[in-house]
């Protein structure tokens, strides 16, 4: 059974796709830890109404090392396999990336590496924008360079002519969490080799 860590600092849509995989024996995992920036986010309301332990740390004056470090020894006392970001809004230092090489994945909302490091909304717009035909998810290994990392699978789904970034996001975030179920299927093998 691999041990997940959730990291994200926003609604947790995406956890919540993991954690019905598991209750429904489609993913042999379990949530060891969900960690947030963000005392208010939905993520951690989700957190508390599944009994999963979690925590929020403050970042508040801290570097961005320091902060990374806090939440590196958060998953290591949870004997954490893989982290998960979900919506995680801060860029990861060397030094964590670094430490938990091969074992980070997210999920970014295109088709990598186009609109690479472009965040929420603007990636929609963006992609409007560019008048792509199609546009979908990617989940990838993290790395330092953003949005950089080697892909493990995209899912895609068709730009309709009518879309608006709202709309578009909200396809594509139907997605993102089958496609992180999907991701974490085919990595447990390697992980535990």
């Amino acid at each position: 059974m691999i041990r997940l860590g959730i990291l994200g600092s926003t609604r947790g849509t995406n956890m919540l796709a993991i954690l019905a995989a598991i209750d429904h024996a489609n993913l042999p995992a379990n949530i060891a830890m969900v960690a947030t920036n963000k005392q208010g986010a939905g993520i951690l309301h989700h957190a508390v109404t599944h009994g999963l332990p979690h925590q929020y740390l403050d970042s508040t004056g801290l570097s961005r090392e320091e902060y990374d470090g806090r939440v590196s020894a958060l998953f290591q006392q949870s004997a954490v396999d893989l982290i998960v970001l979900t919506g995680y809004m801060r860029i990861l230092s060397p030094v964590f990336v670094n430490e938990w090489e091969n074992r980070i994945i997210n999920v970014h909302p295109s088709l990598l590496p186009a609109f690479a490091g472009l965040m929420d909304l603007n990636v929609h717009r963006a992609v409007l924008d560019s008048g792509a035909a199609e546009t979908g998810c990617s989940v990838h290994y993290v790395t330092e360079e953003v949005d950089a990392g080697t892909i493990i699978l995209q899912k895609r789904c068709s730009v309709l002519p009518n879309d608006t970034a709202e709309t578009l996001k909200a396809r594509v975030q139907q997605l993102e969490g089958p496609a992180l179920v999907e991701a974490i299927h085919q990595l447990i093998s390697s992980l535990r080799a």
